[in-house]
Formats: C-alpha cells, structure tokens, sequence
C-alpha cells in the first residue's frame, strides 16, 4: 500500500478494517507501523505521553488475525484492527492496571475486561494501554487533567495543555489524535470521554449506563460509569459500539432493557434538535465560542434541521447550582469492593491506599483532598446519599433531558463544548462529542449531541448526520525530538 501512513494516522478504523480485509494492508505491518509510531513519539521530553504499556501480545494477535483472514475467515470490520485500551480496563496480556495511581503501578489483573474479551471476538488488536487522569480524576481538587502518579503528564498533540476538569481519558484521546492507533477506549463518570474529545478534536462516544459492561474496569461511581470508544468519526464510535454493547452477567447493569428503534438519518432532514439554552449554552462565556456555536446552528438548519430554540431544562438551575454526596459515597463503597476482593499490590482499602500516598508523598505532589473527603463520605445506605442520588437523577433526568425533549418534540439535544456534562452524567444518558473546527484562537471547538437514556442508536445516528454537516478536526503538527 502506498500511502500508509496518512490512512493509519488520519483514516478511520472503519477504512483500516477494509485495508487489512482486502489484502492492501497486513494486520501485522498495521501493528508494527503504530508500535514503532508509539516508540517515536510517546516518551521522551517532547513525547505526548499518552501510552502507558505495550502489549507483549501485540504482534501476535496480529499475526493471529492475518492467518485468520488467509484461511477465509473474516470476524468482522475490526478484524485486525488495533486499538488501546485506558489503564483502569484490565487486560490479559500481562499488563498492569493501575487507574493512574503509583500504589497500584504494578497490579497484574486476574481476569479481562468483558469489553476487551469482546473486541478480542470482533477481531481487533490490542496494542497496549493508555495514561489517564489518576483514579478518573478523583484524587485532589486542584491536580490538572493528564496527570497521574504512576503515569506522569499526558501532552495534547495539539500543543496544549490538558487543563484542570477536562477529563480523564485525556491518554486515549491523544492516542487516536496522534495517530498511534485506529481507535481507543476510554471510560466516563460524567466528562471523561466528552471533553477529552472536545479538547483533542476527535470524537468520543459515551454510552448509556448499562449499554457497555463496566465488569473489568476499577470504578469510580458505578450509578454513572460507562466505557466507550474514542475515534476519528462517529461511524467508528458506532462500528466499536456494536462490538463492545450488549448484556453480561458480570455487570447486572446491562440487563436491562434498552428499547431502541431509531432509524438511521442520512440526513438532517426533519430531524428536531434542542438547545437547552439556560444554564447550560448560556454558560459559555466566551463570546467567540457563543458565535461559533450559532453559527453552527445557523449551518445545520440550512442543511433542514429543525433548530428547536430554546429547548431548556426545567430544572437547570438547580441542577446547576447542586453538589451531592453521590460521587464520594460511590466512590469508596465501590472501590472498597474491588479491592478487598483482588488486594491488589496489597492494598485492601481506600484507606490502605491514603495511608501509603502519605507515605509516598513524591507520588501526590497536588495531595489528596478528594480521595480523603471520599473515605469520610456518607455511606451508600444512608439517607443521605439515597436522597442525594434520587435528587441528582430527579434535577438531571426527569425535570431536565427528558422534559427538554418532550417540551421541544425534539429528536436529540445539542450544546456547546462540555457544557451538558454535569447533566449527561447524571442522567447516565448517551452522549457523543463532535469535533467542529477551531476558535480565533486556534484551540478545538465541539459540540455534544445528546437524548434519552437506552436511546444509543437515535443518538449515534443524529450526531453522524449532524458530522457531516459540521464536523472538523483540527489536526495535530506536533514535532517529537526523537521521531524519524
């Protein structure tokens, strides 16, 4: 193949899949070619960081999946696809998982992740794992996104950097922006797929609660975690949803029953989109980014979207203004749970894992304030946390997506940049983050598409249609004092 290096930094898994498939492109040199990219341009000063292991398995899934495709036995579009997996996923690979923290650097997890069993069926590669944001960035109020104890600092390929609040799988974002790989995983609580996507300029997708099994991943609030894919289209975030989706004992969550119809949009044609406008548009206060996002708009009605605005929240106020106990409590109850059943690197508590940060203080250089505040958190029997929960799913679900959506016969949402995130994660709806291009000062614009719970499909299928429409990457020109 001529040109492998613009299809395997820039294209999209989807058109790799087909390379590999046709015979233009071998799994293995797909593999050795990110590999060897990774090796560049990952560590060093001016490295990005973004990877935190390579798979020791690597090539020889590759190989696997190649001698697969030679005996005429294709398992699908990600056959011989490699991907990377965010370092809270466990792999059986012989990779550690640490969720970024330095006291659990060198934890061997017993068992994979369903979501890696999964891709492995589907055909893909794992090439390794990515940094991320310590803990899912629940460790101290004031540590900036990307950084970790056992990881170091995560650096945008874009050449700036990963501010405080924008996430935490800001390792496997940069890793598709990058182009050292054809897609990655990563996991939200409420903004830890979302804004990395935004701020990187690529696309991220997170999906319902219970759409994806979180069985393998270390938690943060189990009521709102939910892995998903971050790629280079939403057609890719569609093609790894269909691989990775469905029900898992391991993770009773996915039992339910998501009932979703939606028909596939070819185009914006009819399609009803809301813009929640009060306390949550209305909290850009950039006026380059208001102009933009209405200018985008403007551009999508063009284009026969009904633009249903405003479409606001009844209760986005409150919603807004409301701090609960739900994401400490969870934290440390389920926490507790993993780790009193693995142990891993000996550390069979919260507590266990304060007490040796205390004792490793190089490893905590912006403290603990979170992880403490969690372990002195109410207990998730309490009336306090059940009313809290109750009343963040009441705020963010009931009186605000779902009643947006009603009050606007609207389809989906949209908003600007991360904004909807509080909400989103509340509500535990899907959501995807669009890449739309850049502001006056050249940093990454998006926007995120967004419905109703279990409707993954509807949402999916609007955010293409809105793509193809508005979407624009910015694309990275990092130079690395060691690539070639």
């Amino acid at each position: 193949m001529k040109d492998i290096s613009l299809l395997l930094t820039t294209g999209s898994a989807r058109h790799i899949g087909e390379a590999i498939a046709s015979g233009q492109l071998t799994s293995v040199e797909a593999t050795e070619w990110y590999l060897n990219r990774i090796q560049q341009c990952n560590p060093g000063e001016k490295g990005l960081n973004c990877v935190r292991s390579i798979s020791r398995l690597a090539l020889e899934e590759a190989k696997r999946a190649d001698d697969e495709l030679a005996a005429g036995h294709s398992r699908g579009p990600l056959h011989g696809v490699p991907y990377l997996a965010k370092d809270n996923v466990f792999t059986g690979d012989g990779s550690f998982a640490s969720a970024g923290a330095s006291a659990l650097a060198e934890f061997l997890p017993p068992y994979e992740a369903t979501l890696v069993s999964r891709l492995r069926d589907a055909g893909a590669v794992l090439l390794g794992k990515t940094n991320l944001t310590e803990f899912a960035d629940f460790v101290a109020d004031t540590m900036p996104s990307g950084f970790s104890g056992a990881g170091g600092v995560v650096r945008n390929p874009l050449g700036v950097e990963y501010g405080r609040g924008q996430g935490s799988s800001v390792g496997s974002a940069a890793a598709v922006a990058a182009g050292f790989c054809a897609f990655a995983i990563g996991s939200e609580t409420q903004n830890s797929i979302q804004a990395p996507a935004v701020h990187t300029s690529i696309v991220g997708f997170k999906p319902s609660v219970g759409q994806v099994s979180r069985h393998g991943l270390i938690p943060l609030v189990p009521s709102q975690d939910s892995p998903g894919p971050l790629t280079r289209s939403v057609d890719d975030a569609l093609l790894i949803f269909q691989a990775i989706a469905g029900p898992d004992m391991n993770d009773t969550a996915t039992l339910a029953d998501f009932s979703d119809d939606a028909s596939r949009h070819n185009d914006l044609q009819g399609l009803r989109i809301g813009i929640p406008r009060r306390f949550m548009a209305d909290n850009v206060n950039n006026d380059d980014h208001k102009a933009i996002f209405n200018d985008l708009l403007a551009s999508l009605s063009r284009a026969g979207a009904i633009i249903v605005d405003p479409c606001d929240m009844p209760a986005a106020e409150q919603l807004n203004a409301v701090r609960s106990c739900v994401f400490r409590s969870e934290f440390h109850s389920s926490l507790n749970t993993l780790l009193a059943g693995l142990k891993p690197c000996g550390m069979t508590s919260m507590g266990d894992i304060i007490e040796w940060n205390k004792s490793h203080p190089e490893a905590i250089p912006y403290g603990q304030s979170l992880l403490d505040a969690a372990k002195a958190s109410p207990d998730i029997r309490s009336a306090q946390y059940i009313n809290d929960r109750r009343h963040d799913v009441a705020l963010s679900l009931h009186e605000g997506i779902l009643a947006a959506l009603k009050k606007g016969s609207a389809d989906v949402l949209l908003s600007p940049m991360t904004v909807a995130a509080k909400c989103t994660g509340k509500a535990g709806v899907p959501v995807v983050a669009i890449p739309a291009g850049a502001d006056a000062a050249g940093l990454p614009f998006g926007v995120t598409v967004y419905g109703a719970p279990g409707q993954d499909y509807a949402v999916i299928y609007a955010a293409e249609a809105v793509e193809k429409v508005i979407g624009k990457r910015v694309l990275p020109d990092f130079t690395v004092a060691n690539e070639t």
